[in-house]
């Protein structure tokens, strides 16, 4: 076990608090919350830092609301202060976990996300056909309502194992406390905080060791609570799907969802971080198309178009692209129209 050199002072300090709200505060200065707290910043930052010093914070409320993109989601926004508080966490913690994290978990990390996960399934793909000259499967399983059932207990035996500051553990345990699903006190980690990321990959990843070093998984990707196996295997890849059950059932208190879970050859297609991933290219989600193609006949701006050609870039989409500027240029705005949308 490497030793955890970083200790509660790290996060507590003035300098760390500092940093962390010039990092928190990008793009948000207009907020009203915002403007409040920074009225009395340097008051705020040092109280702050004395209740940590002191061990006496705690932990504020959150206000929920709910968004849809597209799917409904439920998102609990903590106070100002405790955002702040998110931010000095994350910066310290951060750097020592993600040294721990498989290479191949894409989710919320510096410097991976989802275009290099497509690219790693592309890449996985090719190995596993050996350059599509055999049948490769791949097994797709996705952990139903991920965050709303992570285990608090979990969680913090999983920290204790990683963390030898008690200090820390003090403050990572207020933080995880503050929040709890209605009826479950225990369990579920809001959408809202920015900690929130990095406490979801500390706990996928004993999940992730499983896989690798358990399973013995040669080619095993994994985006937050979705995650893909192939292999020349169709047989080897069923025997797989009773053991993974049970051990996100024993151990991490989570479940498999049961409509999210198959095995497909890689030539017939399989749907993937919003996209449908054939051998020799990637097309949008059906649905995906209908929602953009609604959204341009409804709202046909320049900064749509300009999403919408960020997003297309990744996968095959030309007959898309066409579609997109015909709606466009139906709105009388073909002059600002990019000429370049196509390449």
């Amino acid at each position: 076990m490497k030793e955890f050199k970083i200790n509660f002072e790290n996060i507590a300090s003035i300098d760390n608090l500092l940093e962390a709200w010039k990092e928190f505060v990008r793009g948000k200065r207009g907020k009203m919350d915002v403007q409040e707290f920074s009225f009395c910043l340097m008051d705020n930052i040092f109280l702050l830092h004395r209740e940590l010093i002191y061990h006496i914070y705690r932990h504020g409320g959150y206000q929920a609301f709910r968004i849809s993109d597209p799917k409904p989601r439920n998102i609990h926004k903590a106070t100002v202060r405790d955002r702040l508080l998110h931010h000095a966490i994350y910066r310290i913690l951060y750097p020592y976990f993600d040294n721990k994290f498989i290479a191949d978990s894409f989710s919320c990390r510096l410097n991976k996300g989802t275009h290099k996960a497509l690219n790693r399934f592309r890449e996985f793909g090719y190995k596993t056909s050996r350059n599509n000259t055999r049948t490769c499967w791949i097994l797709k399983c996705d952990i139903k309502k991920f965050f709303v059932n992570i285990n608090h207990f979990v969680l913090m035996d999983i920290c204790k194992k990683q963390i030898q500051d008690k200090n820390i553990l003090w403050l990572v345990e207020r933080v995880i406390n503050s929040f709890y699903i209605e009826n479950k006190k225990g369990v579920g980690l809001p959408l809202g905080n920015l900690t929130s990321q990095l406490f979801a990959n500390v706990y996928m990843n004993v999940f992730d060791q499983f896989v690798k070093h358990k399973l013995k998984v040669g080619y095993y990707i994994r985006y937050a609570d979705d995650f893909v196996i192939f292999s020349e295997n169709r047989i080897w890849l069923e025997n797989q799907i009773s053991p993974i059950k049970n051990f996100l059932r024993d151990t991490l208190k989570l479940e498999l969802h049961p409509q999210k879970v198959f095995i497909k050859s890689y030539a017939s297609g399989v749907d993937f971080l919003g996209w449908v991933h054939f051998p020799r290219y990637r097309q949008l989600r059906t649905v995906t198309k209908r929602r953009m193609l609604k959204n341009m006949r409804y709202n046909p701006k320049p900064e749509t178009v300009a999403s919408y050609r960020g997003l297309l870039k990744w996968g095959n989409t030309f007959k898309l692209k066409c579609e997109i500027i015909k709606l466009y240029s139906g709105s009388f705005r073909e002059n600002a129209f990019p000429l370049d949308f196509l390449c």
